[in-house]
């Protein structure tokens, strides 16, 4: 390489694909071809993480179907010092694949419920929501805790559930360096969730 040729390295996004957090501002202004080009860039890692939480295709593709209209709804509430457009839509595609199941996990459980009435022991739902809410605000907490790089990493490994390698592609970084992210993120989110 001479000294007057560009150089190539994991941060370029050019060589390594869309600047989806560029593709996101231009999308909020209304950008067609912006959004056509980050919804193919961010569709697979959104159904991928969708499938995974709601583990029914039809409703994944429902759901993934949401996601990407909310997308095009409010890009202009993307704030990129908050995280990476990537970061942000599968937060949205997290959310709405959790809502899903939930609404249809008390749907079930509604009709359960009405069908055994009767010799059914109860149990305390409100205290169960609780602790499940307090346990995400916890989690929540403790995420926000960690530096931008390391929670974005583990977002994508954790909640998206992309592999090692596509965490490094879909962030543009060396595979060594998401490792070690991911490492660092989830021994410091170990401790903090250990603190009483």
């Amino acid at each position: 390489m001479t000294a007057g040729e560009p150089r190539s390295s994991s941060g370029d996004r050019t060589a390594a694909g869309p600047d989806l957090d560029d593709l996101l501002r231009r999308t909020a202004g209304g950008d067609r071809d912006a959004f056509t080009r980050l919804y193919e860039a961010v569709c697979r890692p959104v159904v991928g993480l969708v499938t995974a939480v709601v583990r029914d295709a039809a409703q994944a593709e429902e759901v993934a179907q949401e996601v990407l209209v909310e997308v095009w709804r409010t890009a202009g509430r993307f704030r990129s010092d908050r995280g990476s457009a990537m970061t942000w839509v599968l937060t949205l595609a997290h959310r709405r694949a959790v809502d899903r199941v939930r609404s249809a996990r008390a749907a079930g459980e509604r009709e359960r419920r009405s069908a055994v009435r009767d010799w059914e022991r109860p149990y305390d739902e409100v205290a169960e929501e609780v602790e499940r809410h307090l346990e995400h605000e916890r989690v929540g907490r403790c995420l926000a805790e960690l530096s931008r790089a390391q929670r974005e990493c583990l977002v994508l490994a954790y909640y998206a559930g992309l592999t090692h390698r596509e965490v490094a592609a879909a962030l543009t970084q060396p595979l060594g360096t998401v490792k070690a992210r991911l490492r660092s993120g989830l021994r410091l989110l170990g401790e903090c969730l250990g603190r009483p």
